[in-house]
């Protein structure tokens, strides 16, 4: 059986054509001191040490006067000082193709999914890359359909939109990344599972990503127990893969679970390496790091596409304003707060309307979608500002006519911005079905004339 040729290239590729050779000097903790190279080998290039176990590649993250920094894409275990070093080209390119559709690989690019080799595009791509120059960029596009009804309504998305979507632990951020995947108006999906619990990943594909999400996806993995240069690089590259993509012309959408476990893979890499705790432990490299990969997301330059993005931030305690959320949400085009009290009473998506916003308000909306937004909105504000003396029997009905209408409108709305994640609806259905429940609750709504499609359909 003769071997693939894209097989035969990626070998040739990956021989060296000289080979500068180092030794371990010393091993403390992550980190293996190495000799030999440091006139050779700079900041994130990569080497193989060989251990008594194998081969372990690493990559140089410090560079002083005891020698070459290394921290390992695996574990040590097995190497010991005096181990040889080499320089190793591995992983700072890939060659993504539109035959990774429907693949799962790993943070090497590399296919993790039983399901062959990969096939191997012309154009090799860096993993760290640049974002495009801001002066070529377009602006943000139209509307992107989600099929989520609290999302088109409430935070809607834009092509090109930059999103952040914070909560707490089992608030259901992994189901909302699911339905985004399978229902949302793009090309092609490319989905970053970064820090994910192993048990998780095949839920995540089979059960919530299903057949039909999982045929126009990519999926790149790293999981929990990988080592922090497995994790962050796993951000790296789903982010290239999308880059590859949108240079295609095609419109992408980024979904990365979570942007809080690359944080923290950054942190450990920049404490092993010297690097002094800031901000809650956090060096400052991490909200280097943070801009740096959310930029390469967002509109493309003229002939290409768009990367329409989705990350999501794990906030510890529930606590938005953690070092990591507050620096995200700074970057972010928008943000949708999950809340546990909402799901606590059964409501799904548990978005926390007070507190989410899309900065593409209101260009986004037509006049009138904007009318029933900002008219549910408000609604919606005066039952919270009243919802204690409503739920202890305070409030007389009859006392306020906007109070009255606020709670006839409440239930229903709840109920119906409930979605499970195998339901969608389109979005002028949503807008037209938020307005007749304006109407039964007795809320005035001015919409502009003459009379619209979310007005006819009331």
């Amino acid at each position: 059986m003769q071997t693939p040729f894209s097989e035969l290239s990626t070998f040739a590729r990956n021989l060296d054509a000289t080979r500068i050779v180092g030794e371990v000097k010393a091993i403390l903790g992550l980190s293996l001191t190495v000799t030999g190279l440091e006139r050779v080998m700079g900041i994130g290039q990569r080497c193989v040490v060989q251990g008594r176990h194998g081969p372990v590649l690493g990559e140089v993250v410090g560079i002083d006067e005891q020698g070459t920094h290394v921290l390992p894409f695996g574990t040590w275990h097995g190497v010991t000082t005096g181990n040889e070093v080499t320089f190793s080209p591995q992983g700072e390119m890939i060659r993504p193709h539109h035959a990774w559709v429907g693949r799962v690989i790993n943070a090497l690019g590399e296919p993790v999914d039983r399901k062959g080799p990969l096939h191997e595009g012309d154009n090799p791509r860096k993993v760290k890359a640049g974002p495009p120059p801001a002066f070529d960029r377009r602006r943000v596009g139209r509307r992107l359909e989600t099929g989520i009804k609290i999302f088109d309504v409430f935070t809607p998305l834009c092509r090109g939109q930059r999103m952040g979507v914070f909560s707490g632990s089992g608030v259901g951020k992994s189901t909302l990344m699911a339905m985004l995947a399978r229902n949302a108006d793009a090309d092609v999906i490319v989905v970053g599972l970064i820090g994910e619990r192993g048990r998780e990943v095949m839920d995540f594909i089979e059960e919530d990503l299903g057949p039909e999400g999982m045929a126009r996806s990519v999926v790149v993995v790293s999981t929990g127990d990988e080592p922090p240069l497995m994790r962050r690089q796993a951000a790296w590259t789903a982010t290239a893969v999308a880059e590859y993509f949108r240079d295609q012309g095609l419109q992408v959408l980024l979904l990365m679970d979570s942007v809080t476990r690359f944080a923290m893979a950054q942190r450990e890499i920049g404490l092993s390496g010297g690097e002094p705790p800031t901000s809650k432990g956090y060096p400052p490299t991490v909200f280097a790091e943070l801009p740096q990969l959310m930029e390469r997301a967002g509109p493309g330059t003229e002939g290409t596409g768009d990367i329409t993005a989705i990350y999501t931030v794990l906030v510890d305690g529930d606590d938005m304003n953690e070092p990591v959320a507050d620096s995200v949400r700074g970057i972010m085009d928008g943000h949708v707060v999950l809340a546990r009290r909402i799901a606590e009473r059964g409501r799904f998506p548990a978005v926390d309307l007070h507190q989410s916003i899309s900065r593409m308000l209101p260009d986004c909306h037509s006049e009138a979608e904007y009318a029933v937004l900002q008219a549910a909105r408000r609604t919606l504000a005066k039952y919270a500002d009243m919802e204690e003396l409503i739920r202890l029997g305070a409030y007389r009905k009859g006392s306020d006519a906007d109070i009255d209408a606020a709670i006839k409108f409440y239930d229903p709305v709840e109920s119906f911005l409930s979605q499970r994640k195998h339901q969608t609806m389109i979005a002028d259905e949503t807008f037209a079905h938020i307005y007749q429940l304006l109407l039964d609750a007795g809320v005035k709504v001015e919409l502009p004339q003459p009379q619209t499609a979310v007005q006819r359909a009331g």
